[in-house]
């Protein structure tokens, strides 16, 4: 299993500032489709706003979404990987946290997002890679 760093292509990030409202950040959700959005100020990385905070912390609670601040209603105790972390640490961090999405930090510097599935996807590549080498050694033809 190798690190993340393999995993996490360059990308645009989704993010938004601790100011904006919540539906400013859930139409931004809606138009880049994506569940989750980093919270950004100042290029550092203050919290992360996903579908269920918008369910748990606006919807349910009764607050109107076009004059809550994103502040309000955002996960600020953001839970971080490294490039360094294997697939299974980051998943393992998601499990322990009950969350889908992780973002991936390096010195400080927001680097990417990880959801559940971007690691789900790698791991079935490396599956359909380790069945396509041993179907080449039990059948004797060049990988």
């Amino acid at each position: 299993m190798h690190a993340i760093r393999h995993i996490v292509r360059p990308y645009h990030l989704v993010t938004a500032p601790p100011t904006a409202t919540v539906m400013d950040v859930a139409q931004v959700m809606a138009s880049a489709r994506v569940g989750a959005i980093l919270i950004v100020d100042d290029d550092r990385l203050v919290g992360i706003f996903s579908e269920r905070d918008l369910m748990t912390r606006v919807v349910v609670e009764g607050l109107d979404p076009c004059l809550t601040s994103v502040a309000a209603a955002m996960t600020s105790e953001v839970v971080t990987a490294s490039p360094d972390n294997t697939r299974s640490e980051c998943l393992e961090k998601m499990q322990r946290a009950g969350f889908r999405h992780l973002p991936v930090l390096e010195e400080g510097r927001l680097l990417a997002m990880l959801s559940m599935r971007d690691l789900l996807h790698d791991e079935i590549a490396e599956q359909h890679e380790e069945i396509r080498g041993l179907r080449a050694y039990l059948h004797q033809t060049p990988i």
